[in-house]
């Protein structure tokens, strides 16, 4: 059975309500929860972009048994991943066992606030690659110096893990970060139901891990109501794929590329409205490309407790068929 997830989406909700969403995201029945890590909202008019890290701490101590994710942390400039790795480590004491740590290469939208620039795409990604082993061998435990192309650790040490390793997830988005994933990573993130990454995952020693995706939705009664708020805080997953998401710099510059994309273009890939059905076509595309997780966000972030109450009555019973 494929397991349904909720996301904390950041960028769109106070702190102190994602800690109440993740709470009643526990109680109405979710398998899991996420939570996005960023500097910046998309657009200005999501309006929020808390510290990630904090309301983690917060709802681990407002949840009992719901599994709590990074989807996902850049470990590559605004993070050392030193630092990464301890206050993971941290979080996998204070969940008792129900985190996991899900990390990508990151956007400009986000680094770019160290002022260091941003670099070219295969320096990032050698960037993460070296990122990745600091964490891993940090959390084996023992003292870490390490000397490499872009980091330097000087013996450092992790005095508080959890009994069990936290889990790592690497996002992936083609081939190379596929490959990484499969060596580093205990599970594959990947937003789109792309089944050929997927499988390139599984052939380079991916396989049986599991497959982690998310899938963006704007529940509502009025149907044109969605259709509205998707636009006007979704419009910006319509700029050109991850190529040049990742290289845009602010929230203007995501509401300039944006500027022609249209409610309908929203809607093609939004499920808009209470039709239960195409909630479930869109997780089943995940499913048949052989994603074992999926990770619902519900669009506005004054529509979480209607989309709660319309999930725990209609949807998850659905979904739970699959």
């Amino acid at each position: 059975m494929i397991q349904i997830g909720y996301t904390m989406m950041c960028e769109q909700t106070p702190p102190r309500q994602l800690v109440e969403d993740a709470a009643t995201a526990e109680r109405v029945g979710f398998d899991y929860a996420v939570i996005s890590d960023h500097y910046f909202p998309w657009l200005e008019e999501m309006g929020h972009s808390p510290y990630a890290w904090s309301v983690l701490g917060a709802a681990a101590q407002a949840t009992e048994r719901i599994p709590l994710m990074t989807y996902v942390t850049c470990p590559i400039m605004r993070y050392h991943p030193a630092v990464v790795a301890q206050k993971a480590a941290t979080m996998g004491v204070l969940s008792e066992g129900r985190f996991t740590l899900g990390l990508g290469a990151g956007e400009n939208l986000n680094e770019h606030v160290i002022g260091e620039g941003w670099p070219p795409v295969d320096t990032r990604h050698r960037m993460f690659a070296e990122a990745v082993r600091i964490i891993r061998e940090l959390f084996g435990g023992g003292y870490v110096t390490f000397q490499g192309e872009f980091y330097d650790v000087d013996s450092a040490k992790l005095y508080d893990l959890p009994e069990e390793r936290v889990p790592i997830g690497i996002a992936a988005s083609g081939g190379a970060s596929a490959e990484l994933a499969a060596q580093y990573g205990d599970l594959l993130v990947v937003n789109d139901p792309m089944r050929e990454v997927v499988a390139a995952f599984n052939a380079m020693g991916g396989e049986g891990k599991p497959v982690y995706g998310q899938l963006a939705l704007a529940y509502d009664s009025d149907a044109e109501a969605a259709r509205e708020r998707a636009h006007r805080l979704w419009r910006w997953a319509g700029v050109g794929g991850w190529k040049v998401m990742s290289e845009l710099p602010g929230p203007v510059n995501f509401e300039a590329a944006s500027g022609t994309v249209r409610p309908e273009d929203v809607a093609g890939s939004v499920p808009c409205g209470n039709d239960v059905e195409a909630v479930v076509r869109g997780v089943r595309a995940y499913a048949e490309a052989g994603f074992t997780h999926v990770a619902l966000v519900q669009i506005g972030h004054d529509q979480q407790q209607p989309f709660f109450d319309w999930a725990e009555k209609e949807l998850l019973p659905e979904l739970r068929r699959l």
